[in-house]
């Protein structure tokens, strides 16, 4: 089996890699790789190790994750990308510009990126654990999961969309997934040193990511900006997709960042 993760591409011009969370698979960046594409990006939507047919790593952590998408990157001879992580994505989208600093162009976090604290892993983390070791398949912990951690002003198309690549998910690879996400092990200290410039856009209603960890990690990165949207829970691209491109484009858009 190719250790190169599967992937979707659209566009061309600068290279754009979308980095879906733990619930989903490229799926749940589906509207913004069209978007992308169409204003002049190589948009790039891949599967995580273990999701779509994308081979797994072992052990299953931040570290193999990372190389897997540096690898992807080589594949694509792109020297300088534009990092979009959802969720798991987003802190992903940390590991790389850490061990990476100079493949990274721009960094966009999306209701993600900050480690996990007791109460975020007690909302987010531990029920759904909990729903797998009911014995429940993915479609049957999607319906009730999406409904819960989603916002009141989020638009139907969107959770339907959330739900399906949520179902989608091998059961196995969520549960290592879920796993890892309580791993992270980046701080402050390290994230501090990052000079490249990030947006960071969360949800009102995000119970994973509340607007208050958004807020103090784009304190302690030294050059965001952070964008709140409401009426959203955890899928700010999928449930207001007007409003996160919105502020992705505008932000792709903007003075480019003095090379390392």
């Amino acid at each position: 089996m190719s250790l190169l993760p599967r992937f979707s591409l659209l566009g061309s011009g600068p290279t754009v890699l979308l980095l879906h969370d733990a619930d989903g698979d490229h799926l749940g960046f589906a509207p913004t790789l069209e978007t992308l594409a169409a204003a002049g990006y190589r948009a790039v939507a891949w599967d995580m190790p273990g999701y779509g047919g994308s081979a797994p790593v072992e052990p299953y952590n931040f570290k193999g994750l990372a190389q897997r998408a540096l690898l992807l990157l080589d594949a694509l001879r792109c020297e300088q990308v534009v990092l979009v992580g959802h969720g798991l994505g987003a802190m992903l989208a940390l590991e790389i510009a850490v061990r990476a600093p100079l493949r990274v162009r721009r960094l966009v976090l999306c209701a993600g990126g900050p480690a996990l604290d007791e109460a975020a892993t007690a909302v987010w983390v531990a029920p759904r654990l909990a729903g797998l070791d009911d014995g429940r398949d993915m479609a049957r912990l999607a319906d009730p999961t999406v409904a819960r951690d989603a916002g009141p002003g989020a638009l139907p198309e969107g959770l339907q969309l959330a739900r399906h690549a949520m179902g989608r998910v091998p059961p196995a690879t969520y549960r290592r997934a879920l796993e890892a996400l309580t791993a992270f092990a980046r701080r402050a200290p390290e994230l501090v040193r990052l000079q490249v410039p990030a947006l960071l856009v969360g949800g009102e209603y995000d119970r994973c990511t509340p607007p208050e960890a958004l807020l103090a990690l784009a304190h302690v990165l030294p050059d965001a900006r952070a964008v709140l949207l409401p009426g959203v829970g955890h899928w700010p691209q999928l449930e207001d997709p007007e409003g996160f491109e919105a502020a992705l484009l505008d932000f792709l858009a903007g003075p480019a960042p003095v090379l390392h």
